[in-house]
């Protein structure tokens, strides 16, 4: 059997993606939260000509790293038609390549009990709001629409136990005139080190007569310490890019980005993440790299020569138990957060450490996107007779 050789982890700076030539595609993004999709989207030569976010602070990070062609409506997504969005990018309906979307998903989340959210309002990020039924929102604009292909994702809680009775409803309502298929892929097997499972739907219009397509796993898997090489050894810069000393006695900085720049090895740790004041500081001395605690399940001491364990959003309040770094007592920096999930180091995050947190455990992490939005493009726009694509002129 031949060595698949591993290339080094790296996502590339969003300067890199800017400069990236368009594929000739467009795609229109719903429930777009700080950005993760439509990265990913990006990355693959889209253009994200259309996103949506109700969250303001998720919009707040969407809007600090949009693509200047991207209109971001703030709108709850029950006011959107699809003639808005459609009027909006200068398309008629049948036009738009790719329509995504990432409904709300905590409702179905395997972490806590949930049916006793389902049919109600309860607090969801920033706003109290029904999310179960969001999903149905997402179809009646893709209907309207009529995109040629869409992506759908949320939490693979979907289609265990008995929300997979959701599951079964929202697969019959999107195969409404288009090829459906579904399957749960796993980040650590598509380019990012961390163990993020998520549940994909590709459909493809009927009258196209192509049938969806998902990307193959990759031969190799990242680790943590792949991606945060200097994980067990900290070096800490604070006056140029020559004065440079271990760091042995404290919990150590985290890398600041300034991309192929002098300050680049500028190390900073946000206070938040130290948590050695509270009952889950106490736990961390309880376990070994790659240990899970007994009692506090989501507490896991990572062991940096595999992938992480799945980032959850309710990670960035300090005190609660979630991933923590193997040698330190303090949750992960946003900036190895970044690279755990999939992000340029440039990428920019608004808000508190724990708003940040969130923006990066609720995101579709932007390479897996990447990676299903270039199934996507090779394997069904790309195929489609000249006849059935739009213009490349258009839109560009």
């Amino acid at each position: 059997m031949a060595v698949t050789s591993k290339p080094p982890y790296r996502v590339p700076s969003m300067e890199e993606i800017a400069a990236l030539p368009w594929n000739g595609f467009t795609a229109a993004s719903t429930f777009s939260g700080g950005g993760g999709s439509s990265l990913g989207y990006r990355m693959a030569g889209f253009r994200v000509a259309w996103a949506s976010e109700f969250i303001e602070a998720a919009r707040d990070t969407y809007r600090a790293n949009a693509a200047p062609y991207t209109v971001l409506d703030p709108r709850d997504i029950r006011q959107v038609k699809p003639e808005d969005i459609l009027s909006a990018i200068g398309m008629k309906p049948g036009e738009l390549d790719l329509f995504d979307g990432s409904p709300p998903c905590a409702s179905f989340s395997t972490a806590g009990k949930r049916e006793k959210g389902w049919g109600r309002a309860k607090a969801y990020s920033d706003t109290v709001q029904r999310t179960d039924d969001l999903f149905f929102e997402y179809i009646r604009l893709r209907d309207g629409i009529q995109s040629k292909t869409f992506v759908a994702e949320n939490v693979s809680g979907l289609v265990k136990g008995t929300a997979k009775g959701y599951f079964l409803e929202i697969l019959k309502e999107l195969k409404r005139g288009y090829r459906v298929t579904a399957k749960v892929l796993d980040g650590q097997w598509l380019g990012i080190p961390q163990a993020r499972q998520r549940l994909i739907f590709i459909g493809v219009r009927e009258d196209l007569g192509l049938e969806p397509v998902f990307p193959r796993p990759l031969p190799f898997r990242y680790t943590i310490r792949d991606a945060i090489p200097w994980i067990n050894r900290v070096v800490h810069d604070t006056s140029g890019d020559r004065s440079l000393g271990d760091v042995t006695d404290r919990p150590s900085p985290t890398i600041t980005v300034g991309v192929r720049s002098v300050n680049s090895l500028h190390f900073k740790v946000e206070a938040e993440a130290d948590i050695s004041r509270f009952d889950i500081g106490k736990k961390w001395d309880e376990l070994q790299p790659g240990g899970q605690h007994p009692e506090r399940f989501n507490l896991v001491k990572v062991d940096p020569d595999r992938p992480c364990p799945t980032i959850l959003q309710t990670g960035g309040n300090p005190s609660a138990a979630s991933v923590v770094h193997p040698y330190e007592k303090r949750k992960f920096s946003i900036a190895e957060l970044k690279r755990i999930c999939g992000f340029p180091d440039d990428f920019e995050v608004a808000g508190t450490y724990q708003q940040q947190w969130e923006r990066m455990g609720r995101a579709v992490p932007p390479v897996m996107m990447m990676h299903i939005a270039a199934a996507v493009r090779d394997g069904v726009l790309r195929k489609l007779p000249k006849g059935k694509r739009r213009p490349a002129e258009r839109g560009a």
